[in-house]
């Protein structure tokens, strides 16, 4: 089996994480009420280690902090730009699925991880 291809964000963004963490300890340590305040960076680890895009030879799987959907290819009508460059998968019964983490930048890699079910649109004409 072919492994699959996956769109994520940096783990880079764990710093910011971090951060949150240091600025909500004070507030939680002011009162034994503060420590769900705790629970603001959980969500936010548990967001960038989570949320992304997978791509194998069967469908597409857009992953949310809490969910998945999974697109079969040939449900797989076309791809949608957004007006800020965000992506939406088309699919054949008419619905949208929104790819978090991938971007228009990133269809050349979205192309090829599709092996081909996915073209890109030809340059302009100049």
């Amino acid at each position: 089996m072919e492994t699959p291809v996956r769109f994520r964000l940096s783990r880079g963004a764990l710093v910011a994480v971090a951060l949150l963490v240091l600025c909500v300890a004070p507030a939680a340590a002011a009162s034994p009420w503060g420590l769900p305040l705790f629970l603001l960076p959980l969500a936010a680890a548990v967001w960038v280690l989570r949320v992304g895009v997978d791509v194998d030879a069967d469908a597409v799987t857009a992953l949310g902090a809490v969910g998945r959907r999974r697109v079969p290819w040939g449900e797989l009508a076309g791809i949608r730009v957004g007006e800020r460059g965000d992506l939406w998968l088309v699919t054949t019964a008419g619905t949208e699925v929104r790819l978090p983490v991938v971007r228009a930048r990133d269809l050349l890699r979205l192309a090829e991880a599709s092996g081909g079910r996915i073209a890109l649109p030809a340059p302009p004409a100049q």
